[in-house]
């Protein structure tokens, strides 16, 4: 129920934003709450809720445009994370070597390079980290097209997932339910997953 309570704060807000303003807001929002890791403190799962109950209740607004703004945006943030760790980040900590750095980077390459996929897309579903994985996903040079695909899935999962939950709760009320048990569904399969991996890797 918290989702819930924490999206009715912000439904007032985006319910006063003119159509172009309500999308082009949004789209800032979760690409700075994914892209810059100074907006690690964003509440991007509230927002994405919010945003479908506001939806529902206004005909002048899209929820197939605003899946697609909503895709764009948080997709492109990931993108942008993981390469600014790459190109900055990487380079960075390779100027400035200390054995602890070593260290880091390389229990950061070996756990990527195992459980990166499905740690990039756990972590659209917490709060926090997920400003924090693509860069270092980054640092730690995961395959690119594995970010890419996991970043793709991610994306949908959770920003396209949650504001259409939102948005059905406004209308079927028995989502409300089912929206969360999904949820589970999604975050508890990637992580027992992940840590599958993480201690297959250890065993080789």
């Amino acid at each position: 129920m918290r989702v819930i309570e924490l999206a009715a704060s912000f439904d007032a807000q985006l319910s006063s934003l003119a159509p172009f303003l309500f999308y082009v807001i949004l789209a800032a929002i979760l690409f700075a709450e994914t892209g810059i890791l100074l907006g690690f403190f964003l509440p991007g799962d509230s927002i994405l809720f919010s945003a479908g109950l506001v939806v529902a209740s206004h005909k002048s607004l899209n929820i197939s445009l605003l899946c697609l703004v909503i895709f764009i945006a948080a997709f492109m943030g990931d993108q942008v994370g993981y390469v600014l760790g790459r190109t900055i980040g990487r380079p960075y900590l390779e100027k400035n070597p200390s054995p602890r750095i070593a260290r880091m980077m390389g229990s950061a390459e070996r756990f990527y390079h195992h459980s990166g996929w499905w740690a990039v897309v756990a972590a659209r579903f917490f709060p926090w980290v997920r400003s924090f994985v693509p860069p270092i996903a980054g640092v730690a040079k995961m395959n690119y097209y594995r970010f890419l695909s996991a970043n793709a899935v991610g994306a949908l999962l959770w920003g396209v997932g949650i504001t259409l939950a939102g948005y059905y709760a406004a209308r079927l009320p028995w989502v409300k339910t089912s929206s969360y048990a999904l949820a589970v569904f999604f975050i508890g399969g990637s992580l027992v997953s992940a840590i599958w991996h993480y201690f297959r890797a250890r065993r080789d």
